[in-house]
């Protein structure tokens, strides 16, 4: 079993942020995956499917400094290893649609990845980190939780089809053989 954990946050008036790209892309993923009806439990939404192997897609409803809670709760639940996890996340310090994949590390100032680790109790699970750009001279924390122009809005979703195939070759192959076929965008 294997899980792909998209970041954002629940509220509808972050719903189209740059912050939350990360429900963006697994609502993209669920749709194309053709996963079967959404569940919910405490922590929040998941939708389960087969291929290759079996995988979960997880939309945490906590806010993004929660999102640890979702991801224990549903790898305790379903015996996940931390080395089958997917955590796709924005990236401020990546270009606008740039996109980078990471095995470990540090969370480097997301909070939604440092409340991953921290539950999970390593950082030893795959990112895929979807570039949002740094504003110059304004606040981030704004910026971050701005929505997306449209043109960006439209780059950024063209880009979706680059993640999927690295996604299904990490369900497929593992974290390893995914990012050595990956392409970047």
């Amino acid at each position: 079993m294997k899980l792909i954990v998209g970041l954002g946050n629940p509220d509808e008036k972050y719903k189209g942020s740059r912050h939350n790209i990360g429900f963006d892309a697994v609502d993209f993923l669920a749709k194309n995956f053709k996963t079967q009806i959404n569940k919910k439990f405490k922590y929040g939404v998941y939708a389960t499917g087969t291929g290759p192997v079996s995988f979960i897609i997880l939309k945490p409803m906590t806010y993004m400094n929660l999102s640890g809670d979702a991801v224990k709760a549903i790898t305790e639940k379903n015996n996940i290893k931390p080395e089958d996890i997917l955590v796709i996340q924005d990236e401020l310090d990546l270009p606008c649609t740039k996109m980078k994949i990471k095995f470990g590390g540090g969370a480097g100032g997301h909070n939604g990845i440092k409340s991953v680790s921290e539950k999970l109790g390593t950082q030893e699970f795959a990112r895929f980190r979807i570039g949002i750009g740094r504003p110059s001279g304004s606040d981030s924390v704004d910026y971050v939780l701005g929505k997306f122009s449209k043109e960006e809005k439209k780059a950024v979703e063209e880009k979706f089809n680059i993640m999927e195939k690295f996604v299904l070759d990490f369900l497929e192959f593992g974290y390893e053989k995914a990012a050595s076929r990956f392409t970047k965008g």
